[in-house]
């Protein structure tokens, strides 16, 4: 028996490329890049596309937040249902969101073909699982709707047909989207820092921000290496948002733990038979689970006991060991070969937060658990505002 590892799957498994880092920051830049995740990687690309002088700078290394270790699954919509974005946004911007986030399931595709690496995307499809028999009406009533106002095509099944998803007596009903896609989070996060740094921009890791000043049009970003004069700064921290540099940014947004297990290699046939399809999968409850094949016939499998970022990692593999005993009894005693948490950030309304503050710092956090997606899309967006 191996012992378990308390390291991440992903980045343990794919060693990130020599060369992407440099020492030390520029002193001057059109625009500095705090955080080296996809938020900030996006953006930077974007900008030096639009030949804008960038420095990306974080206080970890690359992708060691949430952007390497996440579950790596591209799934449609935002957090709030499409009912509760109508109510406050109306039809017409809630429809132009939802276009948005569909077209942001592909977008990470298309960036590793533009820029010449293999993320390991799959167009896995998901489902999503309810565990209350009367959920299933609702869900074909959801469904419904979601065909005759969106043009979305969604399945919701049962019984026997439920069974063609997921071996499992544990759910009452699932609903199957074929536009939900799988991605290898680690060789996505250091794929785009590989671009980034083709494009000539220094990436600096171990290079903590330690103040924000301003005088006239330039910003001073004070960091542990230096202070870099820029034209624009933008804030791409999301759960590892800081507390002291720029208070109102941080005050939006809740940073929420999350926490994944990998099982040892388990029989091709075993994972045949319990997620057939290979989909990817999340269940319906306020403290979600969700899980997927590795392509090495691991069960990759994530979720969180409560909200804490600081939950001890050995305690958490215990847990996640009775909910996969629960959802698939014959993996009870299964081995753990990995236990790792991150930390992702929620706002109050759920929603993203892009914007400028008041002294000037754009800012771009606050994805509520979808930031593969979201973190690609608005990371370009905003890159393209400020360029």
């Amino acid at each position: 028996i191996q012992p378990m590892k308390t390291v991440p799957y992903w980045t343990d498994r794919t060693a990130r490329p020599d060369g992407i880092t440099v020492e030390d920051p520029p002193s001057t830049a059109d625009v500095v890049v705090i955080g080296a995740g996809v938020t900030g990687l996006t953006a930077a690309r974007r900008l030096a596309d639009l030949g804008r002088a960038v420095v990306v700078v974080d206080a970890m290394e690359v992708g060691q937040g949430a952007s390497a270790i996440n579950g790596g699954q591209l799934n449609y919509g935002l957090k709030p249902s499409t009912a509760t974005l109508t109510k406050r946004f109306g039809l017409e911007t809630t429809r132009a969101m939802w276009d948005a986030s569909l077209e942001a399931i592909e977008l990470p595709q298309r960036i590793a073909t533009e820029d010449g690496f293999d993320a390991e995307f799959r167009r896995s499809g998901a489902v999503s699982l309810g565990y209350r028999k009367d959920g299933a009406n609702a869900a074909r009533a959801e469904s419904h709707a979601m065909h005759e106002t969106f043009g979305f095509e969604t399945t919701v099944v049962e019984g026997d047909e439920l069974r063609s998803v997921i071996g499992s007596d544990a759910f009452a009903y699932g609903v199957i989207s074929m536009v939900d896609a799988a991605i290898d989070p680690a060789k996505y996060t250091f794929g785009l820092a590989g671009g980034v740094a083709r494009r000539g921009v220094p990436i600096v890791e171990h290079c903590r921000v330690t103040g924000l000043y301003r005088s006239g049009a330039t910003h001073f970003v004070a960091t542990s290496k230096g202070t870099i004069q820029a034209g624009d700064v933008l804030m791409a921290t999301n759960g590892y948002t800081p507390k002291d540099v720029v208070p109102e940014i941080r005050r939006q947004v809740v940073p929420i733990g999350s926490y994944m297990v990998a099982t040892v290699p388990l029989a091709p046939e075993v994972l045949d038979r319990l997620l057939p399809g290979n989909f990817i999968y999340w269940t319906q409850r306020r403290f979600l689970n969700y899980f997927r094949r590795s392509d090495d016939d691991q069960l990759l499998f994530g979720g969180r006991p409560n909200l804490s970022p600081d939950l001890e990692l050995t305690e958490v593999a215990h847990g996640m060991q009775t909910t996969i005993g629960e959802i698939f009894p014959e993996l009870a005693d299964v081995e753990l070969s990995h236990v790792w948490g991150g930390k992702l950030a929620a706002t109050f309304d759920l929603l993203p937060h892009l914007g400028r503050t008041e002294g000037g710092i754009w800012y771009l956090v606050g994805y509520g658990g979808h930031g593969m997606t979201l973190a690609t899309y608005l990371g370009t967006e905003v890159g393209g505002l400020i360029g």
